[in-house]
């Protein structure tokens, strides 16, 4: 048995060039190391997923009593996030994961794509036009171009439907992207090299995962991963002859 999962910090972004010399934009994650801090059982929790701890330096005395009794149970050390995360099955001659085991970026070795789970960036008290990217009013001389307008009638239905777009706290909102293409890996700093753009800020937590729904394999020609037009409408005016 395996985790499927990592917790890590979103290092900044960069480009990479390809075997083509074509240009990808990538975000640099530092994933892990992460240590198994508990393990849920179906026998006493009802489900199967391990606990884990993003290890980085945090004083002893920063942590509450019951935050270290939970953690000296499996002579962890001080961690800052936690997160449970799922629990894949392991090939056979492998051990399971127990608790005080490490979670490296090595688990990712054998995928392609993976979900990313950030917390966007804080962006404050908005307007209509920045919050919700409405059109605005005019522009012209005695205008209030940002101003909302109205947002019922009086008569009827004399209130406000619940879920109408207004001014509000913009960002701090959980972000999941889906089927980032891994581009590199380096095993002995701990990143992880994905294609794409990663919410949060610089130096923002982030949980990293194996993609639960990759996009399929398609089948093509001269190894270009796609298929080619021309000869599927041959194929298919052959077929109706």
């Amino acid at each position: 048995m395996a985790v499927t999962g990592i917790l890590g910090k979103k290092i900044g972004m960069t480009q990479v060039f390809d075997e083509k010399g074509e240009v990808h934009p990538i975000t640099v994650l530092q994933a892990g190391p992460c240590v198994i801090t508990q393990l849920k059982t179906m026998a006493k929790d009802g489900y199967e997923a391990a606990q884990i701890g993003l290890v980085e330096f945090v004083k002893a005395s920063k942590l509450t009593k019951p935050q270290a009794g939970h953690l000296a149970k499996t002579d962890a050390p001080p961690v800052k996030e936690i997160r449970e995360v799922a629990i894949e099955a392991s090939a056979e001659g492998q051990d399971g994961v127990k608790a005080g085991d490490r979670v490296l970026v090595d688990i990712f070795s054998d995928a392609k794509f993976v979900d990313v789970v950030g917390t966007s960036k804080g962006r404050g008290f908005a307007g209509v036009v920045r919050r919700h990217n409405f059109g605005g009013g005019p522009k012209s001389h005695g205008h209030m171009f940002q101003v909302q307008g109205s947002i019922g009638a009086s008569s009827f239905p004399s209130r406000v439907f619940p879920g109408q777009r207004m001014p509000g706290h913009f960002g701090t909102d959980q972000v999941t992207v889906r089927n980032l293409r891994i581009r590199g890996i380096d095993l002995d700093e701990n990143l992880l090299m994905v294609e794409g753009a990663v919410p949060g800020p610089r130096d923002g937590y982030v949980f990293i995962r194996k993609a639960l729904a990759p996009p399929r394999e398609r089948r093509g020609f001269a190894g270009s991963g796609t298929v080619d037009p021309l000869k599927a409408s041959k194929k298919a005016t052959a077929k109706r002859k």
